[in-house]
């Protein structure tokens, strides 16, 4: 463990509390589609709303956590404005990759019959293999299943080029999960230059990418390419995390016409949200500064 990450473990958990809240939508499903309706309302911009929590093991806690998942779909059907995500170490990846997909596919299929998207999450690296069979195996029988690929690991590129024969909508991300120098690129340049040029390979290869970046320089210049090679606007969408000021950029973005979408997390007990804001410290040290600005704005 790196020293930056140490010193943010050791945070109380009532100043990371402080820090989660332009983060986190709140606690309990309400908050997450309470949330997803501002934005769409103030702004215009769309959400994937997501369960925070992850590790789940125990068998009567994933039943849980898969019936949460019908009631998030019962709330946010009818809203065209929002997708959710969700994630294989909750719903039985420990138990069996079987069970996982049982579980997953009874999810994604419910959210099939009332119009709603989901996006199968990526974990740390342990989890790419497994998750990339899940994912092809619902895409062989939904349409409305997506999942993500980080562009920080070296095998990105073959993972593109190994994604289902369908077309498949694709968060491409940097990705938040620290990775050995031995299967990723270590220097942040590197990680955006790839991210950029999987945009272009995805598009090449039919696919939609979800451009999930606040890089506004990368923003500019992956917009920059996309016009000129005369992608139309409903062909892919940038996304961005709830919280993170970009304001204007996300509001030229959808006054151009593209998709703009915000992760909106949710937690069911506050640990998880603590946990989510440490791993979001860790990754980017400004947090803190985005944090304060936001509460100190007039």
């Amino acid at each position: 463990m790196d020293i930056k990450r140490a010193i943010i473990d050791l945070a109380p958990a009532s100043i990371v509390r402080l820090f989660a809240g332009p983060y986190v939508a709140g606690k309990g499903l309400e908050s997450g589609v309470r949330k997803a309706d501002e934005i769409w309302q103030a702004g215009k911009l769309q959400s994937t709303v997501d369960l925070l929590g992850e590790e789940v093991f125990k068998r009567e806690d994933v039943e849980a956590t898969v019936a949460l998942y019908f009631r998030m779909v019962d709330a946010l059907a009818g809203r065209t404005y929002t997708s959710m995500s969700l994630k294989p170490t909750q719903l039985g990846i420990h138990e069996s990759e079987a069970y996982c997909l049982e579980n997953i596919r009874k999810v994604v299929g419910y959210a099939a019959s009332r119009q709603l998207h989901v996006t199968v999450d990526m974990e740390d690296r342990h989890f790419t293999d497994v998750t990339l069979r899940l994912f092809k195996a619902l895409r062989d029988q939904f349409d409305n299943v997506g999942t993500v690929l980080q562009s920080r690991l070296f095998r990105t590129k073959d993972d593109i080029l190994a994604l289902h024969a369908r077309r498949c909508k694709v968060r491409i991300c940097i990705g938040i999960y620290k990775e050995p120098r031995e299967v990723a690129y270590v220097d942040k340049p590197a990680m955006k230059e790839r991210l950029f040029e999987y945009v272009q390979l995805l598009l090449d290869k039919g696919h939609y990418p979800e451009i999930a970046t606040h890089d506004e320089p990368l923003i500019r210049r992956v917009i920059d390419d996309l016009d000129k090679r005369g992608c139309p606007k409903d062909a892919y969408e940038f996304q961005m995390l709830l919280g993170v000021p970009r304001h204007q950029i996300q509001e030229e973005i959808v006054r151009d016409g593209r998709v703009m979408r915000l992760y909106v997390p949710f937690a069911e007990e506050w640990e998880y949200a603590i946990a989510y804001c440490k791993r979001r410290m860790a990754a980017n040290p400004m947090m803190g500064a985005y944090v304060m600005k936001n509460l100190f704005r007039s």
